[in-house]
Protein backbone atom coordinates (compact mmCIF):
# COMPACT_ATOMS: atom_id res chain seq x y z
CA UNK A 1 0.00 0.00 0.00
CA UNK A 2 1.34 3.66 -1.07
CA UNK A 3 1.54 6.43 1.09
CA UNK A 4 -1.38 7.84 -0.31
CA UNK A 5 -3.49 5.08 -0.47
CA UNK A 6 -2.68 4.74 3.61
CA UNK A 7 -3.55 8.50 3.96
CA UNK A 8 -6.71 7.63 2.36
CA UNK A 9 -7.52 5.16 4.14
CA UNK A 10 -7.13 6.53 7.53
CA UNK A 11 -9.10 10.38 6.14
CA UNK A 12 -11.85 7.18 5.78
CA UNK A 13 -11.78 6.13 9.37
CA UNK A 14 -11.61 9.49 10.65
CA UNK A 15 -14.93 10.13 8.12
CA UNK A 16 -16.41 7.24 10.14
CA UNK A 17 -15.41 8.83 13.58
CA UNK A 18 -16.39 12.32 13.08
CA UNK A 19 -19.58 12.28 13.36
CA UNK A 20 -19.68 10.57 16.90
CA UNK A 21 -17.35 13.47 17.62
CA UNK A 22 -18.83 15.87 16.42
CA UNK A 23 -22.30 14.82 18.09
CA UNK A 24 -20.56 15.85 21.42
CA UNK A 25 -19.39 18.94 20.39
CA UNK A 26 -15.67 17.67 19.49
CA UNK A 27 -13.64 16.81 15.82
CA UNK A 28 -10.51 15.00 14.94
CA UNK A 29 -7.85 16.09 12.34
CA UNK A 30 -5.44 14.24 10.81
CA UNK A 31 -1.57 15.42 11.21
CA UNK A 32 0.57 13.42 9.98
CA UNK A 33 1.43 9.97 9.21
CA UNK A 34 5.33 8.99 10.22
CA UNK A 35 6.76 6.08 8.42
CA UNK A 36 3.21 4.56 7.22
CA UNK A 37 2.90 3.49 10.71
CA UNK A 38 2.13 5.75 13.00
CA UNK A 39 -0.73 8.58 12.88
CA UNK A 40 -0.71 11.92 14.62
CA UNK A 41 -4.09 13.49 15.23
CA UNK A 42 -5.77 16.18 17.34
CA UNK A 43 -8.45 16.03 18.90
CA UNK A 44 -10.41 19.67 18.96
CA UNK A 45 -13.75 21.57 20.12
CA UNK A 46 -15.29 19.29 23.08
CA UNK A 47 -12.87 16.55 22.77
CA UNK A 48 -9.74 18.89 24.15
CA UNK A 49 -10.91 18.89 27.87
CA UNK A 50 -12.61 15.55 28.29
CA UNK A 51 -12.16 13.05 30.06
CA UNK A 52 -12.82 10.29 28.44
CA UNK A 53 -10.54 11.85 25.28
CA UNK A 54 -7.85 9.14 25.88
CA UNK A 55 -10.11 6.09 25.94
CA UNK A 56 -11.79 7.42 22.62
CA UNK A 57 -8.66 7.63 21.17
CA UNK A 58 -7.54 4.20 21.70
CA UNK A 59 -11.09 2.27 21.66
CA UNK A 60 -12.65 4.41 18.61
CA UNK A 61 -10.32 6.47 16.85
CA UNK A 62 -7.13 3.55 16.57
CA UNK A 63 -9.54 0.45 16.53
CA UNK A 64 -11.18 1.90 13.38
CA UNK A 65 -7.95 3.73 12.02
CA UNK A 66 -6.52 0.07 11.63
CA UNK A 67 -9.88 -1.23 10.60
CA UNK A 68 -8.81 0.66 7.49
CA UNK A 69 -5.32 0.88 7.40
CA UNK A 70 -4.20 -2.84 9.35
CA UNK A 71 -0.44 -1.74 8.78
CA UNK A 72 -1.16 1.67 11.84
CA UNK A 73 0.69 0.54 14.63
CA UNK A 74 0.15 3.27 16.87
CA UNK A 75 -2.52 6.69 17.01
CA UNK A 76 -0.63 9.28 18.91
CA UNK A 77 -3.10 12.68 19.89
CA UNK A 78 -1.16 16.10 19.34
CA UNK A 79 -2.61 18.77 21.95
Amino acid sequence: MTTEEIKFNVEKALDEIRPFLESDGGNISLIEIEDDKHVKVRLEGACVGCSVNQMTLKAGVETTIKKYAPQIETVVNIA
